[in-house]
């Protein structure tokens, strides 16, 4: 029997968020281990490390920036042996828009981070959509895998009211999020009977609460360690997101059975598949439009099965990647199982 390769993960931002959910479904999922034996590998940022990992795989599940491409580099030099890969969590089309003031000097920085490895892994097709759109990544090293976690707990969620009463957000409380827009326009609806739960914690806090104006409807949680127990508390989910890789708290929303409004961006786009409703237009007067023609029209029912296609996906991506035979690129160093091992 061939041994299974062993597949390092590397993070150098171990706080409980999305990307750790993540690497925690790869590393305890025994699906995921029939092919591979994926280990997490904490790094300090920035730092130059010249450890020899042995090990077939190199993930790097780390924040590309100006000063980490010494260390990318040094990675390639050190454990030529093994096959470099990137996950790109965070950077996107909207992204860019809305928080890079040089989008030529940032694109060169992604460009030449991704050249650094043999294969670049986008969480989302919105994502490398962009990336191929831009150019960022050779075509041959790119490949989508959608970010995924165990989501057929969420299955076991209670169903959700037929007639929505309580709508809510769940996620970092940061500009990004879109919550100060969202609260705008539930301030704009009139139903008396809504409620608007936020579950979250971050540095927006006391700027949203100011947005709210004391308004009783509007909630905020705080952080609610056990996600099921967020999507149990809301009838309807809105993702208003200015930019989200992929956003996983929707396609949570969709296996847990609540209808999902995303805006119309990046990865959000890519939970339409699922029957999420996207939202071309965010400002505050046509997203209370929205919202009360959901309270008060019919809904589609929840499709059934999100979480087995989304879970089969997401593990038969990283077989894929890691059966595949060598791509000829400039960088290509694709070791088969077995080989490889310092």
């Amino acid at each position: 029997m061939p041994r299974r390769p062993i597949v390092l993960h590397l993070i150098d931002d171990t706080t409980a968020g999305g990307v750790m959910r993540v690497l925690d479904h790869i590393t305890t999922s025994p699906e995921m281990a029939k092919t591979a034996d994926h280990r997490l590998v904490p790094v300090t940022r920035g730092r130059i490390d010249l450890t020899r990992y042995h090990c077939d795989v190199i993930v790097s599940h780390l924040a590309i920036s100006w000063r980490s491409l010494t260390m990318f580099a040094a990675l390639k030099v050190v454990n030529q042996h093994a096959r470099l890969v990137h996950v790109e969590h965070s950077y996107t089309d909207a992204f860019v828009r809305n928080a890079v003031p040089n989008t030529g000097r940032f694109h060169t920085l992604l460009r030449t981070a991704f050249r650094l490895f043999d294969t670049v892994i986008a969480v989302s097709h919105g994502q490398a959509s962009w990336m191929r759109r831009e150019g960022l990544c050779h075509a041959g090293k790119l490949t989508v895998i959608r970010s995924c976690v165990e989501l057929s707990a969420f299955e076991s969620v209670a169903p959700a009211r037929r007639n929505v009463r309580t709508i809510g957000a769940i996620g970092r409380l940061d500009r990004q999020k879109g919550f100060d827009t969202l609260i705008a326009a539930f301030r704009q609806v009139r139903d008396t009977t809504l409620a608007l739960h936020i579950h979250g914690t971050g540095d927006e806090m006391d700027r949203l609460k100011a947005l709210a104006k004391g308004d009783t409807r509007i909630r905020f949680m705080g952080h609610t360690p056990d996600p099921l127990a967020a999507h149990a508390d809301i009838d309807l989910l809105i993702v208003p997101s200015a930019w989200e890789a992929y956003g996983l708290v929707a396609i949570e929303a969709l296996c847990a059975g609540r209808p999902v409004l995303c805006a119309d961006v990046d990865g959000l786009r890519d939970h339409a598949e699922y029957g999420a409703q996207i939202m071309r237009d965010t400002s505050p007067n046509a997203l209370a439009h929205q919202i009360e023609g959901l309270v008060s029209g019919s809904r589609l029912p929840p499709q059934d099965g999100i979480a087995r296609r989304a879970e089969a996906a997401f593990v038969s991506g990283w077989d894929d990647l890691l059966t595949a035979p060598e791509r000829d690129h400039s960088t290509a160093r694709m070791p088969l199982p077995g080989r490889g091992i310092a």
